[in-house]
């Protein structure tokens, strides 16, 4: 295959066992998927020591975050993207009431008690510290650089792409 920089390469199968001057021919899927899979049972099984989910720190930065208190709609829709389902955020919500983490005002609107305050600083300091294992023995410019690559190769893909085109 000769790519547009014009440079042969070779797309050869996922190897996780590929040495350095084979990882140019490995595909970036592969490795990707791999890292998303790793780094997010790595986050939730920490988190899960604490019996807090990844779903429910989300939630919580979400009510915290913006300049106005949010509605269950809003934080739902804002959310849903990021979830398993579609019906994994409204029922984290609800978990986070039932908890007393999270409260409802005469408006609908949700915030964080004192207790889901202290639940969110605890959670930060959590994915803090899994970043910081993830992070071991890289740099922040190679994080960057890492990062970067990706998100060129994000923009590679989705130039040529209609809006309403299946993925």
């Amino acid at each position: 295959m000769e790519l547009l920089n014009g440079t042969p390469t070779d797309q050869a199968p996922a190897d996780p066992t590929a040495t350095d001057d084979m990882l140019a021919t490995q595909p970036v899927g592969y490795w990707c998927g791999l890292t998303q899979a790793a780094v997010t049972r790595h986050l939730r099984d920490a988190m899960a020591r604490i019996d807090v989910t990844q779903p429910q720190y989300w939630v919580l930065n979400r009510v915290n975050g913006g300049p106005a208190a949010p509605s269950r709609e809003e934080v739902v829709a804002q959310l849903t993207h990021l979830a398993d389902g579609p019906h994994e955020i409204a029922r984290v919500v609800d978990q986070l009431l039932h908890r007393a983490w999270l409260r409802t005002d005469d408006r609908q609107c949700l915030h964080l008690t004192d207790a889901g305050e202290a639940a969110r600083i605890r959670l930060r300091e959590l994915a803090t510290e899994v970043r910081a294992e993830v992070h071991q023995g890289i740099s922040d410019e190679e994080y960057a650089a890492a990062l970067k690559v990706l998100r060129r190769m994000v923009a590679n893909v989705e130039r040529g792409r209609a809006p309403d085109s299946p993925s």
